[in-house]
């Protein structure tokens, strides 16, 4: 029986949609498997020849699947007059601490999802996911360049949200303060580097090093 948040007839991308959050919360203990698909599917009613056929299995395609999902919750959180309010630095730091909270009941799924993720054939598939969420906040909060600053923001964002989950799944600190303090100083980071290009946007030998740029946000001294 189709559970009733889902059309009479769903496709597999909303079958997808409305099993990803389920699946994640099992996946802390059963992993990013068809054991979690099965339980999901039990809870939300669904027939388990749909649901398998959703996923075949791959546990990418269902961690790609609660990404989405969280992607589109962040955006029912943060509507758009909501983030208007904010200067430009404090929608940035908004977006990700918010994720975070989107994220935060499901930590142990989240460290088994970075695992599945960080494996060298799912790198670039990886790579893609990260830059779809990275796009999506920058649109959510108001970029609309279409120049080489479209690129440097999200390869910024991607490395910034990557290293802040790196700190956030092994955090035990009160209210994830050590998260938010790294998160702070990596934000801090891209707005001196946002300052330094519009100061010398001018010089046409000026050709700024993302690569070394990303990879002291991603590994910081």
């Amino acid at each position: 029986m189709i559970n009733h948040d889902l059309p009479k007839d769903p496709t597999l991308d909303e079958i997808r949609l409305a099993l990803a959050p389920l699946i994640a919360r099992n996946a802390a203990f059963d992993g990013w498997n068809d054991v979690a698909v099965e339980l999901a599917t039990s809870e939300l009613g669904i027939e388990s020849d749909i649901a398998s056929l959703s996923f075949k299995g791959d546990p990418m395609a269902m961690i790609d699947s609660w990404i989405d999902a969280v992607d589109r919750e962040l955006a029912d959180r943060l509507p758009e007059e909501k983030l208007n309010s904010l200067k430009i630095r404090d929608r940035v730091t908004t977006l990700l601490a918010t994720r975070l909270e989107v994220m935060n009941p499901n930590r142990e799924s989240l460290r088994r999802a970075m695992a599945i993720m960080a494996m060298p054939q799912n790198l670039v598939r990886s790579s893609k996911i990260g830059w779809r969420t990275a796009d999506r906040m920058w649109r959510m909060a108001g970029d609309t360049s279409s120049d080489f600053n479209h690129y440097t923001k999200r390869a910024m964002l991607s490395a910034v949200y990557g290293s802040t989950l790196s700190v956030f799944i092994n955090d035990e600190s009160v209210e994830f303060s050590e998260t938010r303090a790294f998160l702070d100083r990596r934000i801090e980071n891209v707005m001196q580097f946002e300052k330094l290009k519009a100061q010398v946007r001018s010089r046409k030998d000026f050709i700024p090093s993302v690569s070394r740029f990303v990879g002291r946000l991603r590994y910081p001294a």
